[in-house]
């Protein structure tokens, strides 16, 4: 299962003399993403590296760190620990000794995997879009059942004969809903994909 951050984690490390802050946020866009690293970077710092992944989006940049040495090892680290939606962020203030292409993706990567390791992670559920009716009275139960079952209410519709409901639901539970409402309803509520 991918898990995104439940907010943003920072990680900060000296080596060598240089000092790195790495920063991860969780986001929902490609210009989301863009937004955190233009709000965070630090345009006095030696380089500001970053990488994000978005389901099978993914971009990383080395901001003048010899190629694949700072973006990919960032990436690499998200992808690692199974993150998904989130956004790293890794700024560098040179101390004036030389890291090496090695060391150098060792540090970016490195503070990116240390940040992700001690952030806050919740996992990501994969929701399938369901419908149903039910009848005003039936309402306020069949809302509990879609929320235990740790699924979504997206929208009502209120009609004449009671309420059309767009739910959002993890796959496994399913099955265990429609049961649920057939016995609620004594089989009228019936799930749609």
């Amino acid at each position: 299962m991918p898990f995104t951050l439940t907010g943003l984690c920072e990680f900060r490390e000296e080596i060598r003399k240089s000092r790195f802050l790495t920063l991860a946020a969780p986001i929902t866009s490609p210009q989301e993403a863009q937004a955190f690293f233009e709000q965070y970077s630090d345009l006095n710092a030696t380089h500001n590296c970053w990488a994000w992944k978005l389901a099978d989006q993914y971009r990383s940049n080395d901001d003048g760190e010899p190629g694949g040495t700072a973006g990919r090892p960032i990436l690499a680290a998200i992808e690692a620990q199974g993150f998904d939606q989130v956004a790293v962020l890794v700024i560098r203030w040179y101390g004036g000794i030389q890291l090496g292409t090695g060391g150098l993706a060792r540090a970016y990567g490195g503070g990116a995997n240390k940040c992700l390791q001690n952030a806050e992670r919740i996992e990501l559920i994969s929701r399938v879009p369901l419908r149903c009716a039910c009848a005003f009275a039936e309402l306020n139960l069949v809302k509990l059942r879609v929320v235990e079952l740790g699924g979504l209410v997206l929208e009502e519709t209120f009609t004449a004969n009671g309420v059309e409901l767009q739910l959002a639901l993890g796959e496994a539970h399913i099955d265990i809903l429609q049961t649920q409402l057939a016995d609620l309803s004594r089989g009228r509520i019936l799930l749609q994909r």
